[in-house]
């Protein structure tokens, strides 16, 4: 059995120092397998943010998958947006904007989905994933393949496309056929977790799609800090959401899902 813990938008420059000193303990006492960090480190990409989100990542001893997010990239520096988007993100996070990780139960691909030419919206490209199926395609059918992206595969509700991730549905097709077990993102700032076929029609084929909460941002939309504890147990797989209690503090469990893999993919366990 593998278990991650699974944080995004994490927005250093805009956090509350309580949140994360209380996210910090709850990490530290689970002991992780790994640590995915589904982006938007920063809140505005400057020096200062970057060494405050490394300095957190660093207090884990935890191996970790970091991809980069949309605040990520410097919004007001027109010259280092247009031609070194994630310079400092390089620098002070990670060199590998498409990172990957694996052992001997799961195989984890990191793919970027911030662009420069945008100021909240991501995409994906062939390149990327023809990247992920070479990968893939090396690894045993046993190991459970997780993808994390920044941008979801899905919108604020089932009928919307509002921060959908760029060619979703191209990337979908090439999930199914390297056997893509679950995608992790953020970027809404909600919690959610459940079947990609939902949205996506696809024969035979259905992934789990989780997104994690703001972790400690105090840009709060719809919800509470969150974030994800996640077991991967051979056909199961558990999410535990872990919410923030405001005003008292800590963290509580606010939602739990058991899905298990058969023959049209993963399913809600009843």
């Amino acid at each position: 059995m593998k278990t991650l813990v699974h944080l995004s938008d994490l927005h250093f420059g805009k956090t509350d120092s309580q949140v994360v000193a209380a996210i910090a303990a709850e990490v530290r006492d689970i002991v992780p397998d790994l640590l995915v960090v589904s982006g938007d480190l920063t809140q505005r990409a400057r020096k200062v943010e970057f060494l405050q989100a490394r300095a957190f990542l660093d207090s884990f001893p935890a191996p970790r998958i970091v991809v980069p997010g949309n605040h990520d990239v410097p919004l007001w520096n027109v010259f280092a947006r247009t031609f070194t988007p994630l310079s400092r993100y390089k620098r002070y996070i990670e060199a590998d904007t498409d990172s990957f990780y694996a052992d001997a139960e799961i195989a984890v691909v990191g793919i970027n989905t911030a662009r420069s030419l945008t100021i909240k919206d991501g995409r994906i490209n062939v390149r990327q994933l023809e990247a992920a199926e070479e990968i893939f395609a090396r690894l045993s059918d046993k190991i459970i393949r997780i993808v994390v992206t920044h941008h979801p595969f899905e919108g604020l509700d089932f009928e919307s496309d509002d921060g959908v991730v760029g060619r979703a549905s191209l990337a979908m097709d090439a999930f199914s056929r390297s056997g893509v077990d679950m995608i992790l993102s953020g970027h809404q700032h909600l919690h959610r977790a459940g079947s990609s076929a939902r949205r996506y029609l696809i024969d035979g084929y259905a992934a789990l799609l989780v997104q994690a909460g703001t972790a400690v941002s105090s840009r709060l939309r719809q919800a509470a800090n969150s974030f994800n504890i996640i077991c991967v147990d051979g056909p199961e797989i558990s999410v535990e959401c872990r919410g923030w209690r405001s005003p008292r503090g800590g963290f509580e469990t606010s939602a739990r899902y058991s899905f298990r893999h058969g023959p049209d993919g993963w399913r809600l366990l009843d």
